[in-house]
Parts: structure tokens; C-alpha cells; sequence
């Protein structure tokens, strides 16, 4: 057989053409001359078959929609024609058409795959907007790869599979109508795609199944310390960079799964999605444009979202220590990163409390390495959850309940939480000389002072809000302490 695969740099190799992404040609005519006992799938519509005689059949593709020069295809094989319609939003009928290699069991073993083609069209339909050839077709041709190519109308693939299928047919929305402007935003192309499967494992599957995925794709990330998914121009001709697999395609499909999560509204995320097709259609586009309709959209600024997430590298780990005071809970959340490009992710963070009564879901946003917060519950709480529904690329660190270490010596911090001033009482009078050490959350040393009387008034004005610890010490013992600041 004889197939062919340009992405991102082989286009002039096989036909003459100008290998600049912007310039989409605006159609495209493919006609080849092969033996009769084949057949050749290619973009477009098969709009004849010629017989010439001698054992001849020249097919003739042709496709009037605009189409960038690496997703000009041809796959010739000894083919079966399988093809059947679905029915998306705004189409009346949409024709499915694959060729799939002409041995009786290539066809039985992948033809339920094959068939859920037509809930993908439909279901991609309804979340990113009309299937953007309808006038043409949708299909597949069969070639000895290793995966697939989103040639444009009839994706080339080694074998069918759910998530490469899926993969695949979201590349019609992201890659072939709405093209990466440079191989820097490859984002455009292949994290979309990505996102695409967990879209319908979602929907089609489960959200169980949905979120599995995430997970690995989260563990991939992460198997190393950096990387961004923007490709830095000194790499644009290194394809194993274009296409690394962990940032082009799972860092790329995260973030888009973390911005539907900050959007903190599905209709508002999709409709971004729309939009963004509508704006770009059959056109070219960077991550930068697809920043811009989300704000436009949104009323957002995401340009700490891109410049941590996009550009810059690594991901965050969070380390929470909380403590519980009457109906209020406090706790620290501690976030360090795995890059030094990126010293800090300001984003949305969500926490399960665990109490006996029915755990509670808040939502918190992470400004600082160090935050401290405020959270009134009416609820014993148990336990804190980092992230317990997977919606954000992290590592979790310790979760520490604060519990008061006591000597033999004891005293009172009156009023606890305080704004100005801790009243220090000791239970047993206590003449010695002591020394009071506070220190933050973290162990950083805020202040020390001296004193030996039985009561001891401690300025604390020039605290911020948050968690600390009074130890106090009289030569033989010690006792620690927390304290709140409001």
C-alpha cells in the first residue's frame, strides 16, 4: 500500500507547495491512478472513478474547503468501503466513510469502534460547534501506523481504537479548522485533541472513567520537574519537541481541564470553545487568541493563568496544616513548585473537609506561597482532602491537624483568635525567668521577648492574619501553643 504523512515539514516532499501554516490553500484536487483492484481515500468528496482500461481506476478527490498543506492526504490499499451517516447538530445528514483494509476480520474486529464515530460527531457537535466539513464527509483510512494523522475529512490510522478515534475527530475542529498559526502554539492542535478524549469518556462513558484518564494524564505530567506547553522558538524544528507527548498533548489537555475549572461554569466554557471556532473558522490561530475570546467571553484576566501555565514550568505541591476553634476551621495551605521558572501558580483551589456529619466542598484561591484561611463550619472536622475531584495538575504534600503539645508547665492565651494584643496567664505562678518565642506556620521566627511575671502582654499588631505558635520556656520545660490572628 502507499500512504502519506506530512506533519509537520514533508508536504514539498510529494507535491509542490508552500510549507507556511498561515497560507491555507482553498481547495484541493487529488487525483490518483492505481490498480483497479484498490482504492484511495483522500480529503474531500470522491467525486469520480475512472476506468482506463489495463486494469486502471484513477480516483478523483476533490474538497473546496480551505486546508493547510501537511493535511493533503493520500492512503491506497486494497480497501473495503464501509460507510454509514450520522445525524449532527445543523446537518441534516453527514456521510461517514472508511476504508478498511480488505481481510474479513479487519472489519468485524473493529467495527463497533468504528460505528461510535457517529456519537463522537454528534456529541463533539453539540460541545464545540458544527462539524466544520459537513459539505464534504468524515472518514478513516486504514495505513500501517502507529497511531493516527488528522488529514483532513479522512484521518489516516494503523487501527481503531476509542480514545485514538476520538483523538482523531477532534483534530477536525483543532488542527484542521482551526489551524496552530505557528508550531509554538502546536496547544491549538494537540491539547485540544487531547482534551478531547476526556471529553468523551465524560460523556459517552463515565465521569469515573473521564476523571482515571485525567489522573494518568496528571502522573505523566509530572514524571518530570519543567517543561512548558508553549514550544520556545529554538525548538520549532525539533518535531520530538513539537510533539512531545507529555507537554504538546497531557500538559496541554490539563490546562485546558484546570481553565474550565476556574471558569466555574460549563456553559460559559463550551460557549468559549464556539466562539473560538466561529472566530478562527478554517483559519489559523496561537494560545495567545484563544486567551483572548476566553477573557472577551468571560470578563476574566488570564494572564497569570497563561504566564504560569502556558509559558512558564512545572507544577504546584501543596502542604496544609488547619486546626479547628469552636465554629471556625483555620488552615495554611503551603504551595511550592517543581520549577524555578515558575515560582507560583495563583489559581482556584478546591478542599473537602471531612466531618462525621457529611463532608463540605469550599473553594479557595491560592495568591501566595503561604495563605491563610478562615472558614466558618458547623461541623467537627476530621480531615482535610487536597483536590479531592482531580480538577488541578498538583502534588500534595503533608496535611498536619495542629494538636497543642503540653509540659509541665501550662498557661492561657486570652482572647484566642486575638487582633492586637495575646494576655498570657500561667495556671501555676510562675516567677522564672521565661523566654516567648512566636513563630509562623512554616517555623519562621517572628519575635522573641523575655519576661518572669505571672501574667505577660504580648503585642502582635504588626502579625498578619493567620496561624502562629507561642512556645515558652523557663530553662527546664517548655510548652507550645497556637494562636490565631484576625
Amino acid at each position: 500500500m502507499v500512504w502519506t504523512l506530512s506533519e509537520p515539514f514533508n508536504g514539498n516532499q510529494w507535491w509542490p507547495c508552500k510549507q507556511e501554516l498561515s497560507d491555507k490553500a482553498d481547495s484541493s484536487w487529488v487525483f490518483v491512478t492505481t490498480d483497479s483492484t484498490n482504492k484511495v481515500g483522500s480529503n474531500g468528496i470522491l467525486t469520480n472513478v475512472v476506468n482506463l482500461g489495463n486494469g486502471k481506476a484513477r480516483y478523483e478527490w476533490k474538497s473546496r474547503n480551505p486546508i493547510d498543506c501537511y493535511l493533503i492526504s493520500v492512503a491506497v490499499a486494497k480497501y473495503v468501503d464501509y460507510t454509514f451517516y450520522c445525524h449532527p447538530v445543523g446537518v441534516d445528514s453527514l456521510m461517514v466513510q472508511n476504508y478498511v483494509y480488505d481481510n474479513p476480520a479487519t472489519l468485524n474486529n473493529f467495527k463497533n469502534i468504528i460505528d461510535s464515530t457517529a456519537q463522537m460527531i454528534e456529541l463533539y457537535s453539540h460541545l464545540f460547534g458544527p462539524y466544520p466539513f459537513s459539505n464534504e464527509k468524515y472518514g478513516h483510512s486504514m495505513a500501517p501506523l502507529s497511531g493516527g494523522m488528522e488529514h483532513q475529512t479522512m484521518t489516516t490510522l494503523g487501527y481503531f481504537d476509542f480514545m485514538l478515534t476520538c483523538h482523531e475527530l477532534a483534530h477536525m475542529w483543532f488542527g484542521d479548522n482551526v489551524t496552530c498559526k505557528t508550531w509554538s502554539d502546536i496547544w491549538i492542535n494537540e491539547g485540544f485533541a487531547s482534551y478531547g478524549e476526556y471529553l468523551s469518556l465524560e460523556y459517552l462513558h463515565s465521569l469515573a472513567a473521564a476523571n482515571s484518564n485525567m489522573l494518568s494524564v496528571y502522573n505523566n505530567v509530572m514524571s518530570q520537574t519543567g517543561g512548558s506547553v508553549y514550544v520556545p522558538l529554538a525548538d520549532i524544528t525539533d518535531e520530538n519537541r513539537i510533539f512531545d507527548s507529555r507537554l504538546s498533548y497531557d500538559k496541554g489537555s490539563a490546562i485546558i481541564h484546570m481553565l474550565r475549572f476556574e471558569l466555574q461554569d460549563d456553559t460559559l466554557f463550551f460557549n468559549i470553545l464556539k466562539t473560538f471556532q466561529t472566530q478562527y473558522n478554517k483559519s489559523v490561530s496561537t494560545g495567545d487568541d484563544f486567551k483572548s475570546v476566553a477573557e472577551t467571553l468571560s470578563g476574566k484576566d488570564f494572564t497569570d493563568f497563561f504566564n504560569q501555565w502556558y509559558y512558564g514550568e512545572g507544577y504546584p505541591t501543596y502542604k496544609v496544616t488547619w486546626t479547628q476553634a469552636n465554629d471556625t476551621l483555620y488552615f495554611t495551605s503551603t504551595q511550592t513548585t517543581s520549577s524555578t521558572v515558575t515560582p507560583l501558580f495563583k489559581m482556584l483551589m478546591e478542599y473537602k473537609l471531612k466531618s462525621a456529619s457529611g463532608d463540605t466542598l469550599i473553594r479557595v484561591y491560592q495568591t501566595d506561597n503561604v495563605n491563610n484561611y478562615k472558614i466558618p463550619i458547623h461541623k467537627t472536622i476530621t480531615g482535610i482532602v487536597v483536590d479531592p475531584n482531580n480538577w488541578v495538575l498538583n502534588k500534595v504534600g503533608t496535611i498536619t491537624n495542629i494538636n497543642e503539645f503540653e509540659n509541665n508547665i501550662d498557661f492561657e492565651i486570652s482572647p484566642n483568635p486575638c487582633t492586637d494584643k495575646l494576655n498570657i496567664n500561667f495556671s501555676i505562678p510562675e516567677k522564672r525567668n521565661k523566654t516567648f518565642v512566636i513563630t509562623d506556620i512554616t517555623g519562621r521566627l517572628i519575635k522573641t521577648l523575655n519576661g518572669n511575671s505571672d501574667k505577660q502582654e504580648i503585642n502582635i499588631e504588626d502579625l498578619s492574619k493567620g496561624i502562629y505558635f507561642l512556645k515558652i520556656s523557663n530553662g527546664n520545660s517548655f510548652i507550645i501553643k497556637k494562636f490565631v490572628k484576625e
